[in-house]
């Protein structure tokens, strides 16, 4: 049946629906509603006790939160504690309150944190929580707690770190590890700007003895204000930001030895501009492995070191690339293994999943094909297995794997179609898997990785029923090259009549590292393209080259020419609409956020006439006054590529803007900085063109929380007013 006749018939099927399903959103349930009043049921807390089998959640009775344990494959069932326990501590107060979160420090103890105060809960031998061991006062402002495998913990205050060591039913004084006065000395946290896969700057040693952290020297990048405006008069506090082609902060590792109070710099060569990623200890603790990047980003050399005296030992691999490498995962060595391990690597046009051997210096692709590996789950050594998420079988989707590392036998894990996230267990023997997908709002189960066990947990209602939804397609079209498929979402108006003409609404993002079309729930991506939907819109929304999930090639179409060939595919996105009998070509509007953002003003100046209206959220006008290492990957610097830069750049296209476009800003934004729309609005003044402009104050790179309802209803009433 073609398209158009298909979408007929299932028009007259949901339009009979429509007396049981006519509620409509508001713009605040559909702007936080699924991640609030609307998310679908889930299982709570939900994490494997280190070392065993026993699966803990938090389950709700009579108003009353319980942790309960689960024993698998038994499927015993035991209460471990409920408020009143956490009561007699006298940190916690009434007992209807809901269970605090808490971490397992190892697998006989849990911890919780309350205001500065760190309270750890013994499990015994069946299972039983104990009263609390140790109550530990943390400093006001600490950050990125972390604990050892022996049960200690380190954590930041301002720019050093401090750690502490557990004994037998108590934590011991807290240590000063370093003790820098000059705050451009930065240690303990996450550097290069969270990027290469970096969200941490402390690196316990498998069994406690050591600690490896960063130390970031930004004394040499320039200060950039970032104005707080909620006091008076304002106040200026400075971030280091290095910009493209500027100077760049210095990274080095330190190593300290928790017995003797010793600290070793490990001694990494190069330039110091170079950047440290992927820190993996060896499983003996004699070793620690850094990934070397170079400024270029096209050159990796993972190295090994010795961790007592910090000396270069030898680089066991190396990754280069013309465009870019991008590492962004530790190595994982095998079970019971000081020299096989799994590294995660591109070289074959994919991200695969390779097994190294250092002391036979070889590389085996375990999972080989034109697919993306997604998640490392773990290891089921009995069965020699790698347990990894894919979507193999469609980059939409995503399902667990089996693979036999000697012999490359795969197996695939679950049946569904969807999304599934798994958690696994420390041997691999069973794992938890959330699934959603279309008509699966969220399902929960316990599953044994060898197939034999299978326990559903929860299969999550529909929180969605009595909305009045729209019809959603999922379609595909070739992209600008004319040979690769992409892959979009067409959201038709409810109630739709195939004979009205409709306004269409355009979202995109189109980037690096993000991937909007999806198998999951809502099956929309989104339910404010279902609010817009409900007032007559058409919404379309796909990924282009440049996006996640498709491999090297279909990332580094983009190279050195940001929103060139993104927006090519997104006209063809345009033409496709334009072929639909029921879209109104003059009534076309485009939205998107940061990346998205910079792509809407590009279509709107590079591409005039296409949408009759426009909102970009926290839009780069500027790939040079964005951050270094982002935009050094995927444009090298602005003096190696001059004409890349001033092809993308916008402030010298405003003159072309022939429909209506709105700017929206966050006055905080330490990501892309204000000065981009700032600088617009300037060369907009100039050149006598107006536009619309908006700004959040003391919010970031973009709006959270319960003003996100204000910032979307000004989106849809922008679309309404101008389309």
């Amino acid at each position: 049946m073609r398209p158009f006749l298909q979408l007929v018939v299932i028009c007259i099927l949901v339009n009979n629906l429509s007396i049981a399903r006519n509620r409509q959103y508001s713009i605040a349930e559909a702007t936080n509603g699924i991640s609030g009043t609307l998310a679908p049921k889930s299982v709570k807390q939900a994490s494997w006790r280190p070392g065993t089998h026993e699966f803990y959640q938090t389950v709700k009775v009579q108003d009353r939160d319980y942790y309960i344990r689960t024993t698998y494959p038994s499927g015993k069932v035991d209460t471990i504690m409920d408020m009143a326990h956490l009561r007699v501590s006298g940190y916690f107060g009434e007992n209807k309150k809901p269970l605090p979160a808490f971490q397992w420090i190892d697998p006989n103890i849990y911890a919780f944190e309350n205001d500065s105060n760190l309270l750890t809960v013994t499990v015994d031998k069946d299972g039983k929580a104990q009263l609390f061991t140790q109550a530990h006062t943390l400093p006001k402002g600490y950050a990125n707690l972390s604990f050892s495998p022996n049960g200690g913990l380190a954590y930041t205050l301002q720019n050093n770190l401090y750690y502490s060591e557990r004994m037998p039913g108590n934590f011991q004084d807290d240590i000063a590890i370093t003790k820098d006065s000059d705050p451009n000395i930065v240690n303990g946290q996450a550097v290069h700007r969270n990027e290469f896969g970096i969200d941490k700057g402390i690196f316990f040693s498998p069994k406690g003895n050591l600690l490896a952290y960063y130390r970031m020297d930004q004394s040499m990048v320039a200060d950039y204000p970032v104005i707080d405006w909620s006091v008076t008069p304002a106040k200026n506090e400075n971030v280091k930001y290095p910009m493209a082609g500027g100077v760049s902060h210095q990274v080095s590792l330190q190593v300290f030895n928790i017995r003797t109070g010793k600290t070793t710099m490990i001694r990494t060569s190069g330039p110091k501009d170079q950047y440290l990623t992927c820190i993996t200890w060896s499983p003996d603790e004699k070793y620690i492995y850094i990934g070397i990047l170079n400024r270029d980003q096209n050159h990796l050399w993972m190295n090994q070191y010795d961790a007592n005296s910090g000396e270069f030992v030898k680089t066991i691999l190396q990754e280069k690339d013309e465009k870019y490498v991008e590492p962004q995962h530790p190595l994982s060595f095998l079970p019971g293994s000081n020299t096989k391990f799994i590294w995660w690597s591109q070289r074959d046009g994919y991200m695969h999943l390779w097994l190294c051997d250092i002391s036979s210096n070889t590389m085996n692709c375990l999972t080989p094909g034109k697919y993306v590996v997604n998640d490392l789950l773990g290891f089921r050594g009995k069965s020699k297995e790698l347990l990894f998420c894919s979507g193999k079988e469609d980059p939409r989707e995503k399902h667990g794997y089996a693979v036999n590392w000697e012999t490359g036998k795969m197996r695939r894990l679950d049946k569904v179609a969807g999304t599934h996230n798994y958690t696994v267990t420390e041997d691999g023997d069973f794992a938890f898997d959330v699934l959603t997908g279309k008509g699966i709002p969220k399902r929960s189960a316990v599953l044994s990785t060898d197939g034999a066990y299978h326990q559903l947990l929860l299969d999550a209602p529909n929180p969605l029923e009595a909305f009045d939804r729209p019809i959603i397609i999922d379609t595909s079209i070739l992209a600008a090259d004319g040979k690769t498929r992409l892959y979009g979402k067409l959201i038709l108006p409810t109630h739709f009549i195939p004979t009205n003409k409709y306004p269409v609404i355009v979202y995109l993002y189109n980037g690096p590292h993000v991937q909007l079309i999806k198998n999951g729930f809502p099956e929309s991506g989104n339910l404010w393209y279902e609010y817009m939907a409900q007032h007559g819109y058409v919404v379309w929304t796909m990924d282009g080259r440049g996006s996640s999930n498709r491999g090297l090639a279909f990332e580094q179409a983009v190279f050195r020419r940001l929103g060139t060939f993104e927006m090519e595919d997104q006209l063809k996105g345009v033409d496709f609409l334009k072929s639909l009998p029921y879209v109104d070509p003059t009534r076309m509007g485009v939205h998107g956020w940061s990346f998205g953002g910079f792509m809407t003003t590009s279509l709107m100046l590079r591409h005039p006439g296409v949408f009759k209206c426009a909102v970009a959220g926290g839009p780069v006008m500027d790939w040079s006054m964005y951050e270094i290492m982002y935009g050094e990957r995927y444009m090298d610097t602005p003096e190696q590529n001059p004409e890349g830069y001033k092809e993308s750049a916008l402030y010298d296209k405003v003159q072309n803007l022939t429909g209506k476009l709105l700017l929206i800003h966050g006055t905080q934004d330490a990501t892309v900085v204000w000065q981009h729309s700032i600088k617009f609005l300037k060369a907009a003044v100039d050149k006598n063109v107006q536009l619309d402009y908006f700004v959040y104050p003391g919010y970031e790179h973009n709006v959270r929380g319960k003003d996100r309802a204000h910032l979307m209803q000004k989106i849809s009433q922008y679309f309404d007013q101008n389309l």
